[in-house]
């Protein structure tokens, strides 16, 4: 079977082509970074006008990279939740209408399932069960993963997400948009050890996170150097390393925890705080000195994509899933709510 993705839950519009056999076949993405930084975040009306003009052209690239007709596509995949509303229903709507046309089945992702699953894109794939770090601008959690829709959360943010945090900091700093990849570039010119933040929630037991009081934290702490006096940016650049040291020991320590409490020793990290190298660096350390091992997506899919979507589409309508005509998307999708499936490509 041959499935077309579609994501469109925030700011990337993405199509991808995924076949059950010979695996991801192409990909395309048009990112709205550009189009959101001058308001220092996504504007979600921006935002839809956006995958309304890029989305069909993106199918077509996906397409003719993949060497498929759209006549040989067997289903169509789109994200469905959670997401920005008027996003996902360009997705949506624009999957919908592929299917009807193409007289094919589609079927609605969850975004973080795609996520979770992104890392069987790649060669090794884990195996489950496994333990899964969801961190992004949108979520932290901790999932136990035995299966296709077999998840049990085990610890996610009260409040800010990683990155989230990572962003506003950045804000905070006076750094550009998106702030999480340029706060991290500024931290690799800082000096280890010059300030001492904590690791919040970790003198406590449980998998949750919080990184809101450190966000606050980091916001003191810069104004009281700044009015002690020295060269601005290598306070910023101290900061910002403080910050993220202190944010991916927080995330390495709960990590650690999941896997000591489960007894489960592979680690699969996801989203677009993975890609951070300091946090790629603990994990090693921590997961070797465990005996396990961690596994990731490529780079270009820890941020949101259409394979990952085309990916978990596919096993979903192998599966027997489909949509029915109406067009249902969701801001707020609890994982609880997936149906397990017992098949996997």
């Amino acid at each position: 079977m041959k499935v077309l993705g579609i994501e469109s839950s925030c700011d990337e519009t993405a199509v991808a082509v995924y076949d059950a056999e010979r695996g991801l076949l192409g990909h395309a993405l048009h990112s709205q970074i550009k189009l959101h930084a001058e308001y220092g975040g996504v504007v979600p009306e921006l935002a839809s006008r956006d995958h309304v003009r890029y989305l069909l052209p993106l199918a077509f690239q996906a397409l003719a990279q993949a060497g498929v007709d759209k006549r040989e596509l067997g289903g169509i995949a789109y994200t469905a939740g959670p997401g920005l509303i008027g996003a996902l229903m360009v997705g949506a709507a624009a999957g919908r209408a592929l299917a009807m046309t193409l007289d094919v089945p589609a079927v609605a992702v969850h975004h973080m399932e795609g996520h979770l699953l992104a890392p069987m894109l790649e060669q090794p794939a884990p195996e489950f069960p496994f333990i899964a770090l969801l961190v992004s601008g949108g979520h932290t959690l901790l999932a136990e993963v035995r299966g296709v829709g077999q998840y049990r959360i085990l610890g996610e943010s009260l409040d800010d997400a990683a990155g989230e945090a990572f962003d506003k900091t950045a804000k905070m700093l006076g750094l550009g948009y998106p702030g999480g990849p340029v706060l991290a570039k500024l931290a690799e010119q800082g000096h280890r050890g010059q300030y001492q933040f904590p690791r919040p929630m970790t003198d406590r037991p449980g998998l949750e996170f919080s990184f809101s009081g450190l966000k606050t934290f980091t916001l003191t702490s810069y104004q009281q150097a700044l009015q002690q006096g020295g060269d601005e940016q290598q306070i910023r650049a101290d900061i910002a390393r403080a910050f993220e040291e202190a944010v991916v020991d927080t995330l390495m320590i709960k990590c650690r925890r999941a896997l000591q409490q489960t007894g489960i020793n592979r680690l699969v990290v996801a989203g677009g705080v993975g890609a951070n190298k300091h946090l790629r660096q603990k994990l090693r350390e921590m997961t070797d000195k465990l005996g396990g091992e961690v596994f990731y997506p490529r780079i270009e899919f820890c941020t949101d994509n259409a394979a990952m979507i085309a990916y978990v589409g596919c096993l979903r309508l192998m599966a027997g899933e489909t949509e029915p005509l109406a067009i249902n998307v969701r801001a707020r999708w609890p994982m609880s709510e997936l149906d397990s499936i017992s098949s996997r490509t």
